[in-house]
This record gives C-alpha cells, structure tokens and sequence, in this order.
C-alpha cells in the first residue's frame, strides 16, 4: 500500500474522530477531537511498538535466551534484506504472531509460546517471513496507528452515549442520535481498519512466501493457526479488538470470513492463493510436520545432523 493511500486512510480515521467530537460537544468538540486525533498520531508514531508489546506483555529475547526462534528470524530478515528487528515473545497459548514498529530500523516481531510449540520450523519460518514483509511494506506503522485511533473512536462514541443523552434536541445528538454515533462511528473505523487490512494480508503472504521459497510452509501454518486461534480465546486480543487487525490471524472469538465486517480476508482464500503461487514457483509440496527430524540447522541447508524445530 503507497504512502498516499495510507494517508487517506488515516485522514478518514481522523475525519470520524473529528465527527464524533462534533456530535458531543458541536465545533469546540470537533476541534478538541482534532488535536487530540493529531496527538494520540504523533505520540504513536514515536511508541507505537512499546503500546503494543506492553498491551500483550511481550518479552524480548536475544540468541542467548532463544536462540532457534532468534537465529531463524535474523536469517529470514538477511533473506529479506531488512535490518535485523528485535525478536519477542508472549506468554499466550493461542498461535499468533504480529510486527510493529514506525520503520524497518525500529521494527519489532513478536510470536506466542503456542506458535512456537505447534508450528514446525518450516511453519514458523513462513509466518515469520510474513511478518516480515509487512515490515518491508511499511505496514507496521499504518497498523498501530489505525488501531490506536479506531479504540479512540470506539471509545469517545461511548462517552458520547453517556454525555450526548442527557443533551436537548437543539444542543446535542440526544438519546436516538447518542445510539446511533455509539453504533455507527466504531463501525466506521473498523471499515477503514478493515480497507487496510484485507489487501496488506494477501501482500504480505504472497512477499513471505517468496522470501522463504516455499509458499505451501506459510499456507500449512495458516491452517493450523486457524484451527486453533478459535479454540484458545486470546483474552488480551478480547479486550482490545481494535488489534485484531494486527495478527497474522484473527486472534478474536469466531470464524474469519470475507464479509464487510472482517479485517482479516478468509484463510480458506489466502492458502487457494499461495497454492498456486507455490504452482507458479514449482514448489506445490507440503512442510514436514511439527516434531519431525530436520536435515540442517536452516530450513534452506547447512550443516546435517538430526533436528527437531527447535533444536
């Protein structure tokens, strides 16, 4: 996605935020609403990876503390030609797994304990190589600040619920006018999340799989993400849904569909689609299961001996 479209994008956010000020508080909340859109973007800009590890309680960890997940992860970003990112983990069962950060110098990859044990090394290195491309897409950013204003939104609509009630007709939204910002103006900005979203997964899958080689490792790993990110609630994810959109999966309680109101395209669609790039590439085979011995330390050759995904 070019600079430009982003910028439109997060003008619209801006625009609803301005919107829903207005509504509650008439020109003086549309302008209060203005600056606080411009600094809640400004101050993103600068933190948006701590707010979002913070918020999952990711962990850092270097080649000492996890070497197999470190190593892999600073050979896909060579592959990649990316800078190496910090590499974190989260205490979550549910498989899953983001990037953030405001450029490819300051990015930031994060993965579950659950996707490092029910992956294998060809699995995990797919999903790594995909997130990864979201760093080379620019998307990281875009996405963190998508998602801080879409909770804003969601946020200021139910204070407008609270305050805009109790307003008269010539004064305020009133009560019918209160539900209706309370309904429409979240909805607005999961549009916007969702307009971001859809396109930048089938980018970043088609990118992955072309930075590991084999389309059918990340397709393999996106099926089982799928089959057990809705069986293992991600409480945090739940509690903040305006992140949904950050995971290469969504991590919220439900089955993802291509619908109006997802921001994430069918998983059923992204495997059809990197099944024929692997057709395209001549590489239509499938990863060996997580557990399995492996050749080499890299999924790509290297030294031989006996391995398991992470060791």
């Amino acid at each position: 996605m070019n600079y430009f479209r982003t910028a439109l994008l997060l003008a619209g956010l801006t625009g609803l935020f301005m919107g829903v000020g207005y509504l509650i508080g008439g020109g003086t909340g549309a302008v209060i609403a203005l600056v606080i859109a411009a600094a809640t973007n400004l101050f993103t800009y600068w933190n948006s990876d701590r707010m979002v590890l913070s918020m999952y309680g990711a962990h850092q960890v270097d080649q000492n503390s996890a070497p197999e997940l470190y190593h892999l992860v600073a050979e896909l970003a060579q592959r990649a030609s990316l800078p190496m990112p910090r590499v974190f983990v989260m205490d979550e069962m549910q498989p899953n797994a983001f990037a953030t950060g405001r450029n490819p110098q300051n990015a930031a990859v994060a993965v579950t304990t659950g996707l490092m044990q029910q992956l294998s090394r060809e699995e995990l290195a797919g999903v790594i190589a995909h997130e990864l491309a979201h760093i080379k897409h620019h998307d990281t950013l875009t996405m963190t600040i998508t998602a801080t204003i879409a909770g804003a939104i969601s946020m200021l609509a139910q204070f407008g619920m609270f305050f805009g009630g109790n307003r008269g007709n010539n004064s305020g939204p009133g009560v019918i006018g209160s539900i209706a910002m309370m309904i429409l103006a979240p909805l607005g900005a999961m549009l916007v999340q969702m307009a971001i979203s859809r396109t930048r997964e089938y980018a970043a899958d088609n990118l992955g799989a072309r930075i590991v080689g084999q389309p059918m490792w990340l397709a393999s790993a996106l099926a089982k993400i799928e089959n057990s990110a809705h069986q293992m609630p991600n409480m945090e994810a739940e509690r903040n849904p305006a992140t949904a959109h950050m995971f290469i999966i969504n991590p919220l309680s439900g089955h993802g569909v291509d619908n109006l109101f997802k921001t994430h395209p069918s998983t059923a669609n992204r495997i059809a689609a990197l099944q024929q790039l692997a057709a395209e590439l001549g590489t239509l085979t499938a990863p060996r299961p997580a557990g399995a011995s492996y050749p080499s330390r890299s999924p790509w050759g290297g030294s031989s001996g006996q391995r398991g995904p992470w060791g």
